[in-house]
């Protein structure tokens, strides 16, 4: 059982109308690793991510999560079974405090009923303060604890992406699936942000899939990396074989600067 992937994508496609934003999509990726989904803009690497959380439904193809087929399941019971993410754009909720950011996503898994809430029965108070002092623990750990009364929208941009990352893994997920988490930050911030996914996924035996066009992020923790084109997936392999790699140049920088990198090896 050791063996079988985390996550399984078996020839995933996704059609709107006449086009084919991915197309034939497979992906394995293994408990524990930290995997990079790259790509020119375009290529179909945000698509890929809302059909892994059911906000699309897959034209043909299947995606697995530990042998569980996850198609046509609600975004919702994806959460609970095991899949979290950010966004490219930060979604937090703006006008209310970091520590009720994070409390919200422990609702989704909360014990007590919703009846409980409704006539405040004890259960329902207990309830609250084990999300409260987890949430507490959860900002403690990831350097938030001082904000935790700051309302979200007053943080420093680096901070709101913290945040975001916090409120995502608040769900407990065993797949954390983080698109574009450096997009707006300087040098210093992204060294921080990589220093960060390397303690969640060693601190939380997390597993990761990410999505980043910042290439030296990338290249500098990612195990395994796939590269879609056109939504088609055009090569698979380690951050070496990935910058070597004669069709990824050409996706990125041309036919003719492909051919240049070619004819230099071969000399």
């Amino acid at each position: 059982m050791e063996n079988n992937p985390l996550l399984h994508v078996r020839g995933v496609s996704m059609q709107f109308g006449g086009l084919k934003a991915v197309s034939g999509l497979h992906m394995e990726i293994r408990k524990g690793e930290l995997v990079g989904l790259i790509g020119p803009n375009g290529a179909g690497k945000t698509t890929s991510f809302n059909l892994l959380t059911s906000v699309y439904v897959p034209t043909e193809g299947e995606i697995l999560l530990e042998g569980k087929r996850l198609n046509g399941l609600a975004p919702y019971q994806i959460t609970r079974m095991g899949i979290s993410r950010t966004f490219q754009n930060i979604r937090l909720f703006n006008e209310i405090s970091v520590l009720d950011n994070v409390k919200i996503a422990y609702h989704s898994l909360a014990k007590h009923s919703m009846v409980s809430s409704i006539l405040r029965l004890p259960s329902h108070f207990a309830g609250e303060k084990e999300m409260e002092e987890k949430a507490i623990q959860f900002l403690r750990m990831f350097q938030l604890e001082t904000f935790m009364h700051e309302t979200a929208k007053n943080l420093p941009y680096g901070q709101q992406r913290r945040l975001e990352i916090v409120r995502a893994l608040a769900a407990g997920p065993k797949l954390l699936l983080l698109d574009e988490p450096a997009a707006g930050m300087n040098q210093q911030e992204t060294h921080q942000l990589m220093e960060l996914i390397a303690f969640i996924r060693h601190e939380l035996d997390l597993t990761i899939l990410l999505i980043e066009h910042d290439m030296k992020l990338v290249m500098g923790i990612c195990e395994r990396i796939y590269v879609l084109d056109h939504g088609q997936l055009i090569a698979q392999g380690t951050p070496e074989d990935i910058r070597n790699h004669v069709k990824v140049i050409e996706a990125y920088l041309g036919e003719e600067v492909a051919s240049n990198h070619v004819e230099r090896g071969a000399n």
